[in-house]
């Protein structure tokens, strides 16, 4: 016998999203060293790959017509052009976690998180900022929190207690009878 929460996902999507110089490269790679059931997707871009990148790791390499087949198809959780290049999530390995139990944590810009939320609706946005960095209001409205980058650590530990809560309690089974 099945039910709706028993089918559910066992995780949570976390969207740290930040303006450019925000650290979030940095905040992210101090979340997986503490929390390492935590996993980020592995971007899709049009970008020629660089000597020490390696295709399917750090970055799922296409020419443009392979991502245009992406988006045609619905396949990116978002997809945005930077410079002349286009850069996208793939939405099934994203899904494919969160059912398996794995926090994911997705780092991206403000639009980017908001573009999510719309593919996403349970996804958990947070703003950073650097210091002295005030967002508008429109904007800190959309993200359920908004971390202040003042130190590495604090806020590192902050996003680890909030992917550690990103699991719902477990389902209990129905008494029979």
């Amino acid at each position: 016998m099945s039910t709706a929460d028993e089918t559910r996902p066992a995780a949570r999507l976390t969207v740290l999203a930040g303006p450019s110089g925000a650290g979030r490269a940095s905040v992210v790679e101090a979340v997986r060293a503490r929390f390492p059931a935590t996993w980020t997707p592995v971007p899709a871009t049009t970008r020629p790959r660089r000597g020490h990148e390696v295709h399917g790791v750090d970055r799922i390499f296409l020419d443009p017509a392979g991502f245009a087949r992406l988006v045609a198809e619905g396949r990116l959780i978002e997809w945005s052009r930077v410079g002349p290049y286009l850069r996208g999530t793939p939405h099934r390995p994203v899904r494919a976690r969160l059912v398996a139990g794995r926090p994911v944590l997705l780092p991206l810009d403000p639009d980017g998180a908001l573009r999510v939320r719309e593919v996403e609706p349970d996804a958990r946005l947070v703003l950073l900022v650097p210091p002295g960095f005030r967002p508008d209001a429109r904007t800190a409205a959309a993200f359920e929190l908004t971390l202040r980058h003042d130190l590495l650590e604090r806020v590192t530990g902050e996003l680890v207690g909030l992917l550690g809560s990103s699991f719902p309690a477990p389902v209990q089974p129905r008494p029979r009878g």
